[in-house]
């Protein structure tokens, strides 16, 4: 059993003139809504094996924040310049590229890429997931390379867990 956590990024900031899009920061209200969630995650799930996230900064930064939540070292979390991608070709060939190792893993990555794996791979339909939404898909496989559709277990979002 292979089980993938994938998360999108918090939200970012498009106050910045002149930077490029890989560059945008975070806005305080996403910073806050990482916090949230990996505290969120962090009651229902054990830490996962693995944290693989985009290269953009954005996604970084989520990863970071949920790496200390989860008392992962930040030395171990793999970064990727293809999850920095909008498409979901990307994200298929990455996590079916994962080591074996890993029984569960946590990505951090972008808004279409993670809406179309999500309604290709995970069997209950999820329109979009917003920033720092979580969806959690359990696959029955020992190997990632083999994952086809596989079991929605988790679709958790911000908004779920504000007054």
């Amino acid at each position: 059993m292979k089980t993938l956590y994938i998360v999108r990024h918090a939200k970012s900031s498009w106050a910045y003139e002149g930077i490029s899009d890989e560059d945008r920061p975070l806005k305080k209200r996403g910073i806050n809504d990482a916090h949230l969630m990996s505290k969120v995650l962090k009651e229902k799930i054990n830490r996962p094996d693995a944290f693989v996230s985009s290269s953009a900064n954005r996604a970084l930064h989520t990863a970071t924040i949920f790496c200390k939540t989860f008392n992962f070292p930040l030395s171990n979390l793999i970064i990727s310049g293809s999850l920095y991608s909008f498409s979901d070709g990307y994200l298929v060939k990455k996590i079916k590229a994962l080591d074996d190792g890993f029984d569960s893993v946590i990505i951090f990555s972008h808004n279409h890429g993670i809406n179309d794996f999500v309604k290709t791979f995970g069997d209950k339909f999820v329109e979009t997931v917003p920033t720092t939404g979580i969806i959690g898909i359990k696959f029955d496989t020992k190997h990632w390379k083999s994952i086809k559709r596989g079991s929605t277990f988790l679709a958790d979002f911000p908004k779920n867990f504000k007054g």
